[in-house]
C-alpha cells in the first residue's frame, strides 16, 4: 500500500510510519524540515520504505501535492503540541492555524489530483466534547463551547469538504499513554518523588487509549470501509483521574494521595489547566460497534503491558 501520514514524525505519526513501513508498505512522511517538493529516503527503513516530502501547510497545495495521487491512505496529524507553552492569544492562534491550515492544503491538494486517496484521516480529540460529567459520550453527542471544543469543531469542518472527493474519518484521539512518550511521561514525575496524587477533585473522567491501540485503530480503519465519519480513539473503559493516578502508584510502587490543587495547576499552566481538572467519559461506539478488537481496554492491563512487559 501507498500511506501518506501529515505529521508523520511526532510521538503518533513515527510509530505508525514505521510499522506501516516494517510491512513494506510505501510510506511518505510530509515534513516542514524538508525544503519544499522535494524527496528524502530515510535510511535504514529498507525498501519502499519511509521518504520524507517537503510541504508549506499554509492552507494551500503544492508541488508536493502529487505524493497524494493514488494514496491507499492520507493521514493527517498534523497541530502544534496544546501543552508546549502557557495558552495566550498569540499561542491559541498557533494552535488552531497548525491545524486548521494543514487540514485545508491537505483538501486543496486533493481537489487537484486525478485520483484523490482511497481514505482520508483526520485527526481531532475527545476535547471536541467540552468539558462534561460522567455521562458516557457517543460520536453522537454535540460538541462543547469552550476553546478546545472549538478548535476541535473547527479542525474537523475543515476536513469534511473532503469527503465529495473520498472517505472521510475524523479521529477524535483521547489521551494515548506510552511509558516512553506523550503524557505519561510528566504524570509519572511527582510519584518519582514521593508527591504523585489526582488533579483537582480527581472525580473527572480521563478517556485514555494505549498508543499500541491508537495505531492499530488507524490501520484498521483504513482497511474498513464502512467506517466513515468521527471515530473516538479511546479505550472502552475511561478512568477518573484519581482510577489513573492510583493505577501509575501502583505500576511505579509509589503511593498516590497527594491531590494538585485545581488553583495551583492554573498557577503553573494558565487556561489548559481546566482541560486537566475537567474530563470527558468518551465511549469508542464507532469502532466497537465495528468490530475492532481492543488490545488493552483496561487501564491495569495497559499499564501491566508497558510496566512489566
Amino acid at each position: 500500500m501507498k500511506i501518506v501520514i501529515a505529521g508523520g514524525t511526532g510521538f503518533l505519526g513515527g510509530p505508525l510510519a514505521e510499522m506501516y513501513a516494517e510491512d513494506g508498505n510505501e510510506v511518505y512522511v510530509l515534513s516542514r524540515s524538508v525544503p519544499v517538493g522535494e524527496m528524502r529516503h530515510d535510511p535504514g527503513t529498507g525498501v519502499p520504505g519511509i521518504t520524507r516530502v517537503g510541504w508549506i501547510p499554509d492552507g494551500s497545495s503544492g508541488r508536493w501535492s502529487s505524493v497524494l495521487e493514488n494514496a491507499d491512505a492520507l493521514v493527517n496529524l498534523s497541530g502544534e503540541p496544546l501543552d508546549a507553552k502557557r495558552w495566550n492569544a498569540q499561542t491559541k492562534q498557533q494552535l488552531r492555524d497548525s491545524r486548521v491550515l494543514a487540514t485545508g492544503s491537505l483538501v486543496a491538494a486533493m481537489r487537484s489530483l486525478s485520483s484523490a486517496p482511497a481514505v482520508f484521516i483526520s485527526g481531532s480529540a475527545v476535547g471536541y466534547y467540552g468539558p462534561c460529567d460522567n455521562r458516557p459520550l457517543s460520536e453522537r453527542d454535540e460538541p462543547g463551547k469552550d476553546f478546545l471544543a472549538q478548535l476541535c469543531v473547527d479542525w474537523e469542518k475543515e476536513a469534511l469538504p473532503a469527503a465529495s472527493l473520498t472517505r472521510v474519518v475524523l479521529i477524535r484521539t483521547g489521551i494515548v499513554l506510552e511509558r516512553s512518550g506523550g503524557a505519561l511521561p510528566e504524570m509519572m514525575k511527582p510519584f518519582r518523588f514521593f508527591a504523585g496524587g489526582p488533579l483537582g477533585s480527581g472525580r473527572q473522567y480521563v478517556s485514555w487509549v494505549h498508543r499500541l491501540d491508537w495505531v492499530e485503530m488507524v490501520r484498521w480503519i483504513v482497511q474498513t470501509p464502512s467506517v466513515r465519519g468521527p471515530v473516538n480513539v479511546t479505550a472502552p473503559h475511561p478512568v477518573t483521574n484519581r482510577q489513573l493516578a492510583r493505577a501509575i502508584g501502583r505500576a511505579m510502587r509509589r503511593p498516590s494521595l497527594l491531590p494538585a490543587p485545581a488553583f495551583a495547576l492554573k498557577a503553573v499552566v494558565g487556561e489548559f489547566a481546566e482541560s486537566l481538572v475537567t474530563g470527558q467519559r468518551v465511549i469508542p461506539a464507532i469502532a466497537q460497534q465495528a468490530g475492532y478488537h481492543f488490545r488493552y481496554p483496561e487501564l491495569d492491563q495497559a499499564f501491566r503491558g508497558m510496566f512489566e512487559g
